[in-house]
């Protein structure tokens, strides 16, 4: 039988026709941590010992559907987000560490306040509501959801965390009749926001695999949701409530003008740790 060294080394090799030798390591390393139940520091200290037959099967069937480009948080049912370990599906986004940088922005701006009502718009997996209520003194915090099957995603993470999220199916171009106008401190959105353009420049295992519903709006009009946020999150904040958007680094200018539009007092753009202009916040 092999080892967890030859192993990693098979799948590591596998899995480099398809991606970059450094990411097919670091994903051969996850493979290995999740069938085996260890961490990276136990794995480390096991190396010679044998990977029974029964987890060779497991891990076949899981080289197999990575070979199609099928995301590896899909594949092992699980994504790292703010600390927390989420379950994701072909339902949800796979939360991304750019949308990390939003919750760390607003938990920062809000660390010492009491009592804060949140609403996300496009909640998807519910990772920035639930994130944000894990690392917050929040009062009400709620998550607003189209997507069916997302919503499923998003209950059953904030039931494993044992956070209370009030959960809206509901689409965010209808009248939003469960939260009253200026109540709400904080928004936060990462709606759809790639272009129908930009899919060729995209990876196969997010265009094969992830839902387009949450990802592209129309090429005719690429600040869609931000539009219609912007009017809904003025009515819905108080006075002096923030809004925080993630966007597309092709319109943040045009975003805070959106938001001034709106008759927010102020709206700037705040960049990525990569320099990428990447999110957006805005004051009542």
């Amino acid at each position: 039988m092999a080892t967890i060294q030859q192993t990693t080394q098979t799948i590591s090799q596998q899995l480099s026709g398809l991606y970059p030798e450094q990411e097919a390591g670091a994903m051969a390393q996850q493979v290995l941590e999740h069938v085996l139940q260890q961490n990276r520091v136990q794995l480390s200290l096991s190396q010679q010992q044998e990977v029974t037959i029964m987890q060779q099967e497991e891990l076949r069937t899981i080289v197999s559907r990575l070979l199609k480009n099928e995301p590896l948080q899909y594949v092992l049912g699980v994504a790292h987000f703010y600390g927390l370990e989420l379950q994701v599906n072909q339902n949800v986004l796979i939360p991304r560490p750019e949308t990390e940088e939003l919750v760390d922005l607003v938990a920062k701006e809000h660390r010492n306040q009491q009592g804060l009502k949140i609403l996300d718009i496009c909640t998807g997996s519910g990772c920035i509501p639930i994130a944000l209520a894990a690392n917050l003194h929040t009062e009400a915090v709620y998550g607003l959801e189209v997507s069916e099957g997302a919503l499923e995603v998003a209950k059953a993470n904030a039931a494993n965390y044992s956070q209370t999220i009030n959960w809206l199916h509901q689409d965010i171009f209808d009248d939003i009749q469960t939260i009253a106008s200026g109540s709400l401190d904080i928004i936060t959105s990462n709606p759809p926001y790639v272009l129908e353009e930009e899919q060729q420049q995209m990876r196969a295992n997010v265009l094969e695999y992830e839902p387009h519903l949450a990802l592209f709006v129309p090429d005719t009009d690429p600040l869609k949701f931000y539009k219609r946020i912007a009017i809904v999150g003025y009515s819905l904040l108080k006075p002096a409530g923030k809004l925080y958007f993630e966007i597309n680094e092709r319109y943040g200018p045009e975003t805070c003008d959106v938001l001034l539009e709106a008759g927010f007092a102020e709206a700037k753009v705040v960049q990525d740790l990569f320099g990428k202009d990447r999110m957006v916040r805005a004051v009542k």
